[in-house]
């Protein structure tokens, strides 16, 4: 599996992008998306709505089971993936690109997200 080396990654199995004027994406990875199978829900955050690192705060759901969806940092969520709620099969065909799930303005960052290299020896992929 290929782990975008720019981006950083939860235990939970989320990535984040590098910050753009304060905001950065957050998506699930390859790995989850395998591991979930075909996802036919999604229930993400609201514009809005504020998030906490570590904390849920939505669902992914597929044919085989649900899974909660895990926000890496905290912070407010500016924008949702309008096309993943409409088409959830994005999320297994290009996590890291269409599939993303939501923009945040990052309050705070945990330390311990993972780089790239660590994301692949902590998940197998």
């Amino acid at each position: 599996m290929n782990n975008p080396q720019q981006l950083r990654y939860s235990k939970e199995h989320e990535w984040l992008s590098a910050a753009e004027n304060g905001v950065s994406t957050v998506g699930i990875t390859e790995h989850a998306a395998n591991a979930l199978g075909d996802v036919v829900f999604v229930q993400l955050p609201e514009v809005g709505a504020t998030v906490a690192a570590g904390e849920t705060c939505g669902e992914l759901e597929s044919t085989k089971s649900v899974s909660d969806l895990y926000s890496p940092v905290s912070g407010e969520v500016t924008e949702v993936n309008e096309d993943v709620v409409d088409d959830p099969s994005l999320v297994n065909s290009a996590p890291f690109e269409g599939g993303w799930l939501f923009k945040v303005r990052v309050a705070e960052e945990p330390g311990d997200l993972l780089s790239a290299a660590e994301y692949t020896e902590f998940s197998g992929s």
